[in-house]
């Protein structure tokens, strides 16, 4: 059975404060869900320990990026075995921000994804189509080969360690969301590439990102496809975070 999965990452946005502020207030409301979903959260990685700290509410952590290496002379990077020493259970791969501004490839997000699930972290591998790859009609295929170049390095024992995260480019910080339609229709096309390329595609988490709100995630989530969401901007709001992880769908 899928993991139903709410994670908030918070890009460059955080304080002392704001950690504190924000883990304790979704901890204390951790107890009320009864829906049985995950909640993750992915602050900046200097904060990190910060919510670690707070971590036993119940939440999991993780990193918003991590090497491709495994150690050495890289200046600045964080290894995978770093961030589960810190406290890490999941790590991004392969947001749209690190493709477009930072000019990540496709077998450096693969790479990436190895060094994760090596190390034992569970990987959210984000995918998604520009607004002008969508108009043309190439969006199913930009996405699926996406998706199995990202995960071309993943062994059969290591698919529980996989997420994927449907984040439409266009739709990131936007205000503009897929329809609840449109984005079921691309989390089907995900799971028939998983299948593909042998994953247990029906147990692998597919994630919905990209404006995310309270007030369209429960027609998002309600589609048998989207296993939750990947949050930006409302994961910084407690109400607006703690509304979308109750739009989740109970029983799962």
């Amino acid at each position: 059975m899928r993991q139903k999965i709410v994670a908030g990452n918070w890009k460059m946005n955080g304080s002392k404060a704001l950690v504190q502020q924000l883990t304790s207030r979704i901890g204390s409301e951790m107890a009320s869900l009864e829906n049985g979903v995950g909640l993750v959260i992915i602050p900046p990685a200097l904060y990190v320990p910060g919510v670690v700290e707070s971590s036993s509410a119940g939440f999991g952590v993780g990193v918003q990026n991590i090497a491709c290496w495994e150690s050495g002379a890289y200046t600045g990077e964080i290894s995978a075995a770093m961030a589960i020493d810190i406290g890490c259970a999941y790590t991004l791969v392969g947001h749209s921000e690190r493709r477009q501004l930072f000019a990540e490839t496709d077998e450096q997000i693969a790479a990436k994804v190895e060094q994760a699930v090596n190390a034992g972290l569970t990987v959210i591998l984000c995918v998604g189509e520009t607004l002008e790859q969508r108009d043309a009609g190439t969006a199913e295929r930009v996405v699926s080969a996406q998706v199995r170049a990202g995960l071309a390095n993943v062994s059969d024992d290591q698919w529980p360690n996989v997420v994927v995260a449907y984040e439409p480019v266009w739709a990131i910080g936007t205000g503009k969301t897929a329809t609840a339609e449109d984005a079921q229709a691309m989390h089907v096309a995900i799971r028939r590439e998983l299948k593909s390329i042998g994953a247990p595609a029906d147990n692998v988490s597919i994630l919905y990102g990209g404006s995310v709100k309270a007030d369209n995630a429960p027609a998002l989530f309600a589609q048998p496809d989207i296993d939750g969401g990947l949050i930006g901007g409302a994961s910084l709001k407690a109400d607006e975070f703690m509304s979308i992880c109750r739009a989740v769908p109970g029983g799962y």
